[in-house]
C-alpha cells in the first residue's frame, strides 16, 4: 500500500459530495484523487485515476451505485463505501454483508470508523472478498437465478441443439430477460455468483465459472483468469503488464487482467489477428 490513500468521491447531490470532500481532505493519509456527479463519469474516473476506496452514493439517476459497482472489473475493483439514505431495514442488508457504508447525514464518529476499517481492509488486501460481498447484497436486492436450463441445450462447441441462437434466462427483479450469448462483454465470478457484462448492463446469476466455460464455443469465449472469461470479439487491444501478465483491453475501454497461468491464451489471441 502506498504512503497515502487514494479515494474517490461519488454523489450526484452537490452538496454531500462537497462534504465528504472537505472531511476527506482533512485526513493526513488520504489523497483525494477525483470526484463524479453520475455512475457513467464514476466509471469514467475509476479506470483514469485507479483509486485505492470510492466514497460512493447508491441512489442516483441514471446508474446507480450498484451498477457502478456491477460494472466494474473483479481484477481492478477498488473498496468501496457505500454511501446512502437508505431506511433502517436495508441498513441491517449492508451489515449483514460486512460492507462499509456511511449513512446521510454523516455522522463524524462514523465517518472515522469507516476510514479505518479502510485502512485495515488496505492492508489486508481484502478488496476480492468485498467485491464477493457486494455481489451477493446485489443478488439479495435485486434477485437472481440459478444455472439456466438454456444452456442445457448447447452441443460442445457451443451450438444450440434446436438451431435457435442460444441464450441466457436471467431473471432481474420480477423479469425473466432472454440474453443472447453474442452480446456478452465478459463475465466474472464473485463468490456464489457470476457477473455477465452485456451491452453495458450487468445480469447476476448462481452458479460456477466451470460450468459456463464447458458450455460456452471455445471459438468465441475464453477463460483468461481463475474468475474471469471474455468474448473475443470484445477484444481490442493487448496491453503488456509487469511478471509475464497482460491487460486485454475491450471495447468500451474496461480492461480485464490476462494472468500468467493463462499466458498462452495470449498466442490464441495474436493468432485471431484481433489483437495488436
Amino acid at each position: 500500500m502506498s504512503d497515502r490513500i487514494r479515494a474517490l468521491v461519488v454523489d450526484d447531490e452537490s452538496l454531500s459530495r462537497r462534504g465528504l470532500l472537505i472531511r476527506l481532505q482533512g485526513v493526513p493519509d488520504i489523497e483525494v484523487v477525483g470526484e463524479a456527479s453520475n455512475g457513467r463519469t464514476a466509471l469514467e474516473a475509476i479506470r483514469r485515476s485507479q483509486p485505492d476506496v470510492v466514497f460512493l452514493d447508491i441512489e442516483m439517476p441514471g446508474m446507480s451505485g450498484l451498477d457502478v459497482v456491477s460494472q466494474l472489473p473483479t481484477e481492478t475493483m477498488p473498496l468501496v463505501v457505500f454511501v446512502t439514505a437508505f431506511d433502517r431495514y436495508a441498513i441491517q442488508a449492508f451489515e449483514a454483508r460486512a460492507v462499509d457504508y456511511l449513512l446521510k447525514p454523516v455522522d463524524e464518529e462514523r465517518f472515522a470508523d469507516a476510514l479505518e476499517h479502510i485502512r485495515q481492509q488496505l492492508q489486508q488486501r481484502k478488496a476480492a472478498d468485498q467485491r464477493d460481498r457486494l455481489v451477493q447484497l446485489m443478488a439479495d436486492l435485486r434477485g437472481s437465478t440459478d444455472w439456466p436450463d438454456d444452456l442445457a441445450d448447447l452441443e460442445p462447441g457451443g451450438s444450440a441443439a434446436t438451431g435457435i441462437a442460444p441464450v441466457l434466462a436471467i431473471r432481474q427483479g420480477r423479469e425473466i430477460v432472454r440474453l443472447p450469448l453474442a452480446s456478452i462483454d465478459w463475465i466474472d465470478a464473485a463468490g456464489d455468483y457470476m457477473c455477465v457484462h452485456a451491452s453495458g448492463q450487468t445480469y447476476i446469476l448462481r452458479g460456477t465459472m466451470k460450468s459456463l466455460e464447458d458450455a460456452l464455443d471455445p471459438a468465441a469465449f475464453q477463460r483468461v483468469h481463475r474468475s474471469t472469461i471474455v468474448n473475443l470479439g470484445r477484444v481490442e487491444r493487448l496491453r503488456p503488464h509487469m511478471n509475464g501478465e497482460f491487460f486485454l483491453i475491450l471495447a468500451g475501454g474496461h480492461e480485464i487482467k490476462l494472468s500468467r497461468t493463462f499466458r498462452d491464451k495470449v498466442e490464441h489471441f495474436l493468432r485471431a489477428g484481433r489483437i495488436h
